[in-house]
Order: structure tokens, then C-alpha cells, then sequence
């Protein structure tokens, strides 16, 4: 590994643990949000510098899983309460996010912390809220 590949990666884990870190303690669910957000805004500026395909496709599924929970609030906000984000969901998301900069700083595989984002982040459309509610989909 490159001088510049382990800062990359160091910086990448250090900004992962303090996106878990905000988004655990915030109570507001907009600001958790805005918190999720920086994750991929890190990933994004990462695999700039330093291209790695787990950063890659680690950016595209929180970049997906953002959207989709920007998406629920926004629609909660309009009255729609259909499906609601509960604590589950924000467990998951928040244990991904650790186990994602984990899985950076050991060298590991990404796709099980990134599938428990994606799996948190679908529970709350509309598919996946139907496929929890029957027990299928778990977190």
C-alpha cells in the first residue's frame, strides 16, 4: 500500500467512525439524515484519490441508501404514514456504518456491512416495509 493509499484509507475510517458517532447520538431524524449523508460524501471524495472498487461500490449503496431515507422523510412529512422509521432501521443503519469503517481498516470484505444498509435502508419504502412486516426481511 501507497503512502497516499493509507491516508486515504485512514482518513476514510476516521470520517466513518465520527459519521456512526453523530448519527447515533443526534435525536433528530433530519439531522440523522443530514449525518448519513456525509458517508457517502466521504466515499465519494475517497475513491477519487485513491480508486478501490470496495470504496466504489460502498459510495453507490449509501448514496442509494441516503436517497431512500431522504425519500421516507420527505413523505412522512407530507402525511404519509405508511411506513415509519423505527428504531430498528436507525440500529442497522448505524451498525452498518461500523462495521463498514471496520471492515476498511481490518482489509475485509465490504458486503455485509453494506448489505445491512441496503437492507435497512429498503425496509422503509414500500416493497421492503411489506416484506418485513411478513417476516422475511430482517435487520
Amino acid at each position: 500500500m501507497t503512502q497516499a493509499e493509507a491516508f486515504f484509507k485512514n482518513e476514510l475510517v476516521k470520517e466513518l467512525r465520527n459519521v456512526a458517532r453523530l448519527f447515533k447520538h443526534e435525536k433528530d431524524i433530519q439531522k440523522k439524515s443530514y449525518y448519513f449523508s456525509a458517508a457517502y460524501g466521504i466515499t465519494s471524495r475517497t475513491f477519487r484519490y485513491s480508486f478501490s472498487r470496495q470504496v466504489l461500490l460502498s459510495d453507490l449503496v449509501l448514496n442509494v441508501s441516503y436517497h431512500g431515507l431522504k425519500d421516507r422523510l420527505e413523505r412522512m412529512e407530507k402525511g404519509d404514514t405508511t411506513v415509519k422509521i423505527d428504531e430498528k432501521v436507525l440500529e442497522a443503519l448505524y451498525e452498518g456504518l461500523i462495521t463498514l469503517a471496520d471492515a476498511f481498516e481490518s482489509d475485509n470484505p465490504v458486503q455485509d456491512a453494506l448489505g445491512l444498509i441496503l437492507a435497512a435502508s429498503y425496509s422503509i419504502g414500500g416493497p421492503g416495509n411489506y416484506l418485513r412486516e411478513k417476516g422475511l426481511l430482517t435487520l
